[in-house]
């Protein structure tokens, strides 16, 4: 007697994977060879023709270079509890990270040093930035107009006409750099809709949109990119360094980014201590 041929549905997780897949541009066989898994098995996940234990789904999910916020909603694809947290800073068990933050800002004394999330939100700041903030913007406005469920938006700061956006000389180098980065932020995963969000809402400023579409993308010549901002007779240009934590287990600590700007010439650095 023949059989009938089972016809499988691809299940949420194969749907993911296949997803994740082809927004990283790689095949069965690249995936297959990154991973270390069989491309016969790949196929069988796509299709919903086998189910994945929690290690293999893992094991897809570092092939693919996936953010532990990802690894987790691949790992609920599949039908496992997350196995990732997401702790607040504030979290006793953030104690000694926050200790190693605290230290970070406060070395970059009198220069600005600031600490954001993946959508640039501003969750710390020493004392140098806070100056360099409202030497530009005043405390109260910078409250009243960028100042959303607690956390100051840094990149409403920067593009809205409002904010720093008249102080910035060299707008719109910076600003295309910018929006370059948010841009690739928010179409580097398949679940970043708050970072779409974002990127619309910048364009959504005056100038902006049209700016992107004849923004010039060809690589910059300068050493570094800098940031020129000006005030009546004050001149200060800075430059920056980004640093991450190494190697986290946690969510929160994986997206967390900490700025730190220097000056980039003499004047600035006499300047800065001047004001």
């Amino acid at each position: 007697m023949q059989q009938r041929a089972i016809n499988h549905q691809p299940t949420p997780f194969g749907a993911l994977l296949k997803q994740w897949r082809e927004h990283r541009s790689l095949s069965q066989l690249d995936l297959a060879l990154t991973s270390q898994v069989s491309q016969r098995h790949i196929s069988f996940l796509e299709s919903g023709r086998a189910q994945p234990s929690q290690e293999m789904v893992l094991q897809l999910a570092t092939g693919l270079d996936m953010t532990l916020r990802h690894q987790n909603l691949m790992l609920s694809a599949a039908g496992f509890a997350p196995i990732h947290t997401e702790t607040d800073l504030s979290a006793p068990e953030m104690a000694s990270i926050c200790k190693a933050i605290d230290f970070i800002l406060r070395q970059q004394e009198p220069y600005p040093a600031i600490v954001v999330d993946r959508y640039w939100n501003l969750l710390r700041a020493n004392q140098g930035a806070t100056r360099l903030l409202n030497t530009f913007i005043d405390p109260d406005q910078l409250q009243t107009l960028f100042c959303v469920d607690g956390k100051i938006n840094l990149m409403r700061v920067t593009f809205d006409p409002q904010g720093l956006r008249p102080f910035i000389a060299n707008w719109e180098v910076c600003v295309g750099h910018l929006l370059q980065r948010v841009h690739r932020e928010a179409n580097s995963s398949l679940e970043s809709e708050q970072s779409k969000a974002l990127f619309n809402e910048l364009i959504s400023y005056p100038g902006v949109l049209d700016f992107w579409k004849t923004l010039n993308r060809s690589t910059q010549h300068d050493l570094v990119l800098g940031l020129h901002l000006k005030k009546d007779d004050l001149n200060l240009r800075f430059f920056s360094t980004i640093a991450t934590l190494g190697t986290p287990n946690d969510i929160t600590l994986q997206e967390i980014r900490i700025e730190c700007l220097f000056p980039a010439d003499e004047v600035t650095d006499h300047i800065w201590n001047l004001v």
